[in-house]
């Protein structure tokens, strides 16, 4: 096949993390040699999602090729030449399973995603993926914790507040989280909730300002919010499981002791103990800072490795 230099990326404009992977993705394409159109479809409003989409189906290649990020869209097919699949397990719906065979390559962000889909028969590449840099070196760093799931469910986010209320003697805990509609109980006075909507300058401010951010996710497609932390020079806690644990290492970050609690859709889902994630915990509170920097320091130059061969991995992949 040509290097295709017409990439179409196509994925919902959902305001979290599909939004964030559509400029990320569009930008590393670009530095891999092609010209992107980002047909992001609309959050809400079936009508207007539906001539979003009529519109660019009626366009016979006018691509080289669809990169449809987490969801099958059959009715982009002809847009173009090819179509690949950026999936995310997670959220990989039986509808999907069943176009798969339509798709001329999935590329995968993740080693555990690797695994999943060439079980499935694809035609499986392993590109990894990159998060934004967030770094701010004029922030002054505290030694506090820090939680940003943002909306999502799957965070280990109660746990977490649930943990805070028997230990008053820990330091702060600030958590944003604007996920609607789900009960809190009262919260100690160590734990600082943000529940509105952050600008992006104080949202990076909180990333750069706590020296440790926990990211306890149950499963990742990717996990833009522990690799945005690693690019703070952060400590970073995540659970001992795929794929958090392709990111985070002992080495680069504090992994804690997780089990199997479900799946969902392709994927498997974890939780922590409370003593595991109390350990977890007190080791930071142990670190002194130069232990704290080191660790951090590690997780950044990862963050830079990684970043900078995405655009090589995603130009290998264009080529094969």
């Amino acid at each position: 096949m040509p290097h295709p230099d017409r990439c179409q990326l196509i994925a919902r404009d959902n305001g979290a993390g599909l939004s964030r992977d559509l400029p990320l993705l569009a930008h590393a394409l670009q530095r891999a040699g092609c010209s992107t159109h980002i047909t992001g479809l609309p959050h809400r409003g079936r009508f207007a999602e539906w001539l979003t989409r009529m519109q660019l189906a009626r366009k016979p290649h006018a691509f080289d090729v669809n990169v449809m990020l987490e969801r099958i869209r059959p009715e982009f097919l002809r847009a173009a030449k090819r179509s690949v699949l950026i999936p995310n397990p997670e959220y990989f719906r039986p509808q999907d399973k069943a176009a798969l065979p339509l798709m001329d390559a999935v590329w995968v962000k993740t080693r555990h995603a690797e695994r999943l889909f060439q079980a499935l028969g694809a035609n499986t590449r392993y590109i990894g993926f990159t998060s934004a840099d967030r770094y701010d070196a004029n922030v002054l760093r505290q030694h506090a914790f820090f939680h940003g799931p943002g909306r999502s469910g799957n965070k280990g986010t109660q746990a977490l507040l649930a943990l805070w209320r028997k230990h008053p003697e820990w330091p702060m805990l600030t958590v944003a989280w604007r996920r609607k509609r789900v009960e809190i109980e009262p919260l100690p006075a160590n734990v600082t909730l943000i529940r509105e909507h952050l600008s992006d300058a104080e949202y990076r401010r909180l990333q750069n300002e706590h020296r440790f951010h926990l990211c306890p996710s149950q499963t990742e497609g990717f996990g833009h919010y522990v690799v945005e932390a690693m690019s703070c020079h952060a400590v970073v806690v995540t659970l001992d499981a795929e794929p958090m644990n392709e990111l985070v290492t002992g080495a680069r970050g504090v992994l804690v002791a997780a089990h199997v609690i479900g799946t969902q859709d392709l994927a498997t889902t974890y939780g922590f103990t409370e003593v595991a994630m109390e350990a977890a915990i007190e080791r930071c509170l142990s670190m002194d800072v130069a232990t704290a920097e080191h660790v951090g320091h590690a997780a950044r130059a990862w963050y830079e490795r990684n970043h900078a061969g995405f655009a090589d991995r995603l130009r290998e992949a264009l080529h094969s």
